[in-house]
C-alpha cells in the first residue's frame, strides 16, 4: 500500500489514460504544447505562472512538473519561490476578501433580532 493518496506517474497511467480516450488526450496534449510555448510571454513566464496556480490549486503533479519545468525553461529557484509567495497572498487575499460575505450574513441576522 502506499503512503499517499497520490500514485507516482507511470508510462503505464499515460498509456491507459491514452487507450481509453486517445483523440481527447491528444488534444490536450496539443493545447498543453501550445499553451507552454512562447508567444507574448517566454516560456519561462509561463512556467512561474503555472507554479503559482499549481499552488493555489494544491495540485501536487501540477507543483511537480511546473517547477521542474520552470528551472528547465531558466527560472531561478528564487523566482520559483516568489511566484510560490504571489500564490500564498493570493490565496491568502480570497479568503480577506471573501470576508465580506459572513460579515454581510453576521449584519443580516444581527440586525433581525434587533
Amino acid at each position: 500500500m502506499s503512503d499517499t493518496i497520490y500514485p507516482k506517474p507511470t508510462l503505464e497511467f499515460a498509456q491507459q489514460r491514452h487507450k481509453l480516450a486517445p483523440a481527447t488526450h491528444d488534444a490536450f496534449e496539443a493545447f498543453s504544447k501550445q499553451v507552454f510555448a512562447d508567444g507574448a510571454l517566454d516560456a519561462k513566464t509561463k512556467q512561474l505562472i503555472a507554479v503559482a496556480v499549481a499552488h493555489t490549486t494544491q495540485c501536487g503533479y501540477c507543483i511537480r512538473g511546473h517547477t521542474k519545468g520552470a528551472l528547465h525553461a531558466g527560472a531561478t529557484e528564487e523566482q520559483i519561490m516568489e511566484a510560490i509567495w504571489v500564490a500564498a497572498e493570493m490565496r491568502a487575499g480570497g479568503a480577506y476578501a471573501h470576508s465580506t460575505v459572513a460579515l454581510d450574513v453576521m449584519n443580516e441576522v444581527r440586525n433581525r433580532k434587533q
